[in-house]
């Protein structure tokens, strides 16, 4: 995604479906007994997290530019 510019709506779609597959991983997780699926699971988990992360600052430098 870097170097590509969204404009605030597809940031937000974006943001919903991060957060939609983070709950979707949380669930999954809490089922887990394994260790290699856990260890899957909490990358997984902190790869969407920093996603999120980056689009919320993305969605926020563009606001500010509105404003």
């Amino acid at each position: 995604m870097a170097g590509i510019s969204l404009d605030i709506t597809e940031i937000e779609r974006r943001m919903a479906l991060v957060r939609a597959n983070l709950a979707e991983l949380v669930e999954q997780a809490a089922g887990y007994s394994g260790g290699s699926d856990e260890d899957l699971t909490s990358r997984r988990i902190a790869e969407l997290e920093a996603e999120l992360k980056s689009l919320t600052k993305q969605r926020d430098k563009l606001s500010r530019k509105r404003s």
